[in-house]
């Protein structure tokens, strides 16, 4: 049994590593071949089968419900119910529409929307809107988040934002968003947002500050409903019924057992519907579901089969699971626990049994924070030791007592603002140690360092005594200080970023690092702190030695201030000074500044004829070994004009587009002076200005320049100096992903 289920579980996670799915063929054959294994002694081979099968037929459905990419970018009239949370920003609205309707065209099921400066959209009701359609896309870097795979997991078809709208029925049958919009006017001491984050599993009214400490405290768990909060409140049940049963208060006629687990699993199927029951919850209340009934019947079985019968069940419910990193942080947070708490003889104390599975933890989950490339609080272990109780005991069971009292004149308020007032404490104790520890970000660990650091987390969990154990440490220490990939003198591992509609270029020599422009930034979303802060850490640069600001336009140094706050940098260059942030000290471009690092010349241009801002761009040439790259940032064609009276204005082997390949750039006569070997080119999908203009891609196809878009291949990296084919992310195939056009 446990090698049919294990086999099963290989084939249905399988799914995750895919590059691409199977023919329609072997869809069709894989599931008879399964039937046809499973009778004899090769059924490991057959239950494989079946759950790759399965996984993949899912994963077809899922892609084949996509928006058409005939569609793409198209508006249409389409009517569809609310569906989930709808959250409010500043800005306007996100939602999402299910059951979407066209009367022209066919459209997927499910599709996530921004209105801009929309009205206020409540959960239930049904609209008739103007959409701009889009197929489902996002950043897409060496070592970012997938926002595509985020999408596919999510069963999103289609995003779009809203041109006209009208409502044309309320609300039906929908309880959680009144619910919602009743605790945030509750007065909970300012904490509303985090109770109803606790109570609904809604974190969009949490603030970017919040989310930033319960990250680098390694809290989030805490105030995101996941397994932990189930299975806490059926942990709850269970003892409460266990300890009237234990001293006579429990009723001798019915058998508390069977009771405690009914009601428990009872309370946890309760909370998962309060919360939405999105997959998240789902595979809690699993998990629960099969402990439980481990618990009541199947003791003998071990805690093990429980855990791969709660694994598969999940998987069969959406195989798409897997794509989530919290499916994989949350089956192996219950792993690490099944190790910590098994084959270990002796009793431990009270302070034991609730400190040591926190730093146990800690150690298990390294290498997973590490291969999802998600950042590792170090201050996890010291802050969950208080913040866990502190939520458990206090904070959930006022929150949801107070929650279920609210039609109480005065009680539930009560109740919610003493849990209000716990959190508002626990956040500032939080936020203290946030400030003295953030959260690391690792840089990028070879697979070989990697696989070494598993087996030491696995032998530093094992109960002490068995042999080689010690050995773990200096095993596991080997993926905190990996060997430091160097660039060879002469040369710069060059990687343009995707930051959307903006630019960021990270140039790095053997010893020296440069950032030239830091990514857009859009009221709370900067991608400064989002993308090119964290792709720094991931290629190890501790300290830049300069960054260079093309000009002060948002696009292109509104993350700057985020960098700087968090790596330090030895001197900013500025295109325009003036309206850079104060605390950044920036210099002023000075034209024919030259200097060279390891092998590498640098040099910066500017036109001092320049009045606007986007001629006045900062220029940097780099040349490595023979092999030439320009930045241009934003400079138009006249611009362009004096820097062809410039030394500077020779062939060139890289050019990055001038402003993104803008119809007021990227004139005749530079394009064919420059003749770029190839373009770099970033921008946002579908972004509003049309860049790159059709116009200009041809003028740089006519020299013979092969062009890199970052909206169509997402983050470029080079080695300048070698003469070499880049790498671009997209290239890297996942099933997900569209094939390179």
């Amino acid at each position: 049994m446990r090698t049919g289920l294990f086999a099963l579980s290989i084939g249905l996670l399988s799914l995750r590593f895919l590059p691409a799915l199977p023919s329609t063929g072997w869809l069709l054959a894989m599931p008879v071949m399964a039937l046809m294994l499973l009778p004899f002694r090769t059924y490991p081979l057959g239950f494989f089968l079946l759950g790759l099968s399965w996984a993949c037929m899912s994963a077809q459905w899922a892609l084949d419900d996509r928006l058409n990419p005939a569609l793409d970018g198209q508006t249409r009239w389409v009517e569809g119910r609310v569906v989930g949370l709808p959250q409010q920003t500043p800005a306007g609205v996100r939602f999402e529409l299910a059951d979407s309707r066209s009367r022209t065209t066919r459209l997927p099921q499910r599709i996530r929307v921004s209105w801009h400066g929309g009205p206020p959209v409540n959960s239930g009701e049904r609209w008739r809107l103007a959409l701009t359609l889009k197929r489902p896309s996002g950043l897409l870097n060496f070592h970012g988040f997938d926002y595509e795979a985020w999408l596919l997991a999510q069963r999103v078809g289609a995003t779009a934002s809203v041109k006209d709208g009208e409502r044309l029925a309320p609300a039906r049958n929908a309880w959680r968003d009144p619910l919602r919009q009743r605790l945030q006017a509750v007065d909970a001491q300012g904490r509303e947002a985090a109770v109803a984050a606790l109570v609904l599993g809604d974190g969009a009214g949490l603030e970017a500050e919040e989310w930033q400490v319960l990250q680098d405290t390694g809290t989030v768990h805490l105030l995101v409903i996941s397994g932990q909060h189930i299975g806490l409140l059926a942990g709850l049940i269970y003892g409460l019924i266990a300890g009237l049963a234990r001293y006579g208060c429990w009723p001798r006629s019915l058998p508390w057992l069977p009771w405690a687990c009914g009601l428990a699993f009872a309370a946890a199927l309760s909370y998962g519907l309060l919360a939405g029951f999105g997959v998240p919850v789902q595979r809690a209340c699993v998990m629960v579901g099969l402990v439980l009934l481990w618990r009541l019947r199947f003791r003998h079985l071990g805690v093990w089969l429980p855990l791969l019968l709660a694994l598969n069940g999940v998987l069969m419910l959406e195989p798409l699971a897997s794509l989530q990193p919290g499916f994989w942080l949350s089956f192996a947070a219950v792993a690490i626990l099944i190790v910590a708490f098994g084959g270990r003889l002796g009793p431990w104390s009270v302070w034991q049994v609730w400190t040591r599975p926190q730093w146990l933890i800690a150690v298990g989950m390294f290498p997973v924070l590490l291969v999802l490339g998600l950042p590792i609080s170090l201050s996890a272990p010291v802050a969950n030791v208080f913040a866990v109780p502190w939520i458990s005991l206090v904070v959930l069971p006022l929150a949801l007592l107070g929650t279920a009292l609210l039609a109480v004149p005065w009680v539930g308020e009560a109740l919610l603002w003493l849990a209000g007032g716990a959190l508002d404490w626990l956040f500032k104790l939080l936020t203290l140690l946030a400030e003295q520890r953030p959260a690391w970000i690792p840089a990028e660990v070879p697979l070989g360092f990697w696989c070494m650091s598993v087996a030491g987390a696995v032998l530093v969990l094992l109960p002490k005594g068995v042999p080689f154990r010690l050995l773990g440490w200096p095993m596991l220490l080997l993926a905190v200080f990996p060997p430091k990939e160097q660039v060879p003198h002469g040369r710069v591992d060059v990687v343009q970023l995707d930051v959307g509609q903006g630019q960021s270029v990270i140039l790095r020599t053997r010893n020296h690092a440069l950032l030239y422009d830091a990514g857009p930034r859009s009221g709370a979303i900067d991608l400064g702190a989002r993308v090119v802060l964290p792709s720094l850490r991931k290629l190890g640069v501790g300290a830049l030695d300069m960054m260079v600001l093309s000009h002060a336009h948002a696009d292109h140094v509104g993350g700057a201030a985020a960098v700087a706050r968090e790596l330090s940098v030895r001197r900013v260059v500025g295109g325009e000074t003036d309206g850079l942030p104060v605390f950044l000290d920036a210099q002023a471009c000075i034209s024919g500044e030259r200097w060279a690092w390891d092998g590498v010349l640098f040099e910066l241009w500017q036109w001092p004829g320049a009045t606007a801002s986007n001629p006045k761009s900062c220029v940097l040439r780099v040349q490595a070994n023979g092999e030439g790259l320009l930045l241009t940032g934003d400079i138009d064609r006249a611009a362009e004009t004096a820097f062809l009276a410039s030394p500077l204005a020779v062939r060139t082997d890289w050019l990055q587009a001038p402003h993104h390949g803008s119809r007021s750039s990227s004139s005749v006569a530079f394009v064919q002076r420059l003749a770029p070997g190839s373009v770099l080119i970033s921008r946002g999908r579908g972004n509003a200005f049309g860049h790159p203009h059709p116009q200009v891609v041809a003028r740089y196809r006519a020299v013979g320049s092969q062009v890199y878009d970052s909206a169509e291949q997402g983050a470029v990296r080079l080695q300048l100096g070698a003469f070499k084919a880049p790498m671009v992310a997209r290239s890297q195939r996942r099933f997900w992903r569209e094939a390179l056009p």
